[in-house]
């Protein structure tokens, strides 16, 4: 008697759930004209998750999201002034040896524009270009100089020369060309040798000067014109 009794015990704890679903189906039922508030219980809890549900994803796209894209970007700055802090603070920490080489560079700028010649100079170099082959005993059959070219710093003016004479003194003119106080290279050498046994240099020496204060506003607003026109196109 006792199995038995405790046999149905367990079948009244056994859930149907066709049983359970017909019950909550009949909680749906002729809610029409009926007030919210007396509702069953599980349509109230639907409708509060479809509610709460409602107003999340209202909030996200009218209020949340433009918060997200503030935290976003509050974000991104945060690592861009901590990159910038890093590098300032590394700077600081370099901050003599920057100095020293700073003031190296300052001092090879001003090596260099040594050796660039002003234009009012250039005469004066020309001079000592065609100087230092007359006095190697060579020929000048051609000493043209040409159009100047300007560059952002610096002017380079290209000068076709043709000069005769013996190997020798071609090369050594070549040297007194590397060993002039101003920077003047030789390009396009062409060696030919004559019936006579003589040697004609053809080639193009280039020397360079600095521009002065004029030439280089002139070449800047050529430059911010030419930048201008492009971004219009």
């Amino acid at each position: 008697m006792a199995s038995a009794k405790h046999s149905d015990k367990a079948v009244d704890k056994t859930i149907d759930p066709r049983r359970l679903a017909d019950s909550l189906g009949a909680q749906f039922q002729g809610l029409n004209g009926v007030h919210p508030g007396q509702w069953p219980l599980a349509p109230r809890i639907l409708c509060g998750i479809g509610v709460a549900i409602v107003v999340m994803v209202l909030g996200y796209f009218g209020y949340w999201s433009s918060q997200f894209e503030e935290q976003e970007a509050g974000a991104a700055q945060e690592q861009q002034l901590r990159d910038q802090y890093r590098l300032k603070t590394a700077q600081a920490i370099n901050l003599d040896a920057l100095t020293a080489q700073k003031a190296q560079v300052d001092q090879y700028v001003v090596r260099l524009e040594k050796q660039l010649p002003s234009k009012a100079e250039m005469a004066a170099l020309l001079s000592d270009i065609n100087q230092a082959g007359v006095g190697r005993g060579l020929q000048f059959e051609l000493f043209k100089p040409g159009q100047v070219v300007a560059r952002d710093y610096y002017a380079e003016l290209p000068i076709d020369i043709k000069v005769t004479g013996s190997y020798h003194d071609i090369g050594a003119f070549a040297g007194d060309m590397a060993n002039l106080p101003r920077i003047v290279t030789l390009n396009n050498m062409e060696l030919v040798t004559n019936k006579d046994g003589a040697l004609t240099l053809n080639a193009v020496a280039k020397t360079f000067r600095y521009l002065d204060q004029d030439e280089v506003a002139a070449q800047k607003k050529a430059a911010a014109e030419k930048k201008k026109k492009g971004a219009k196109k």
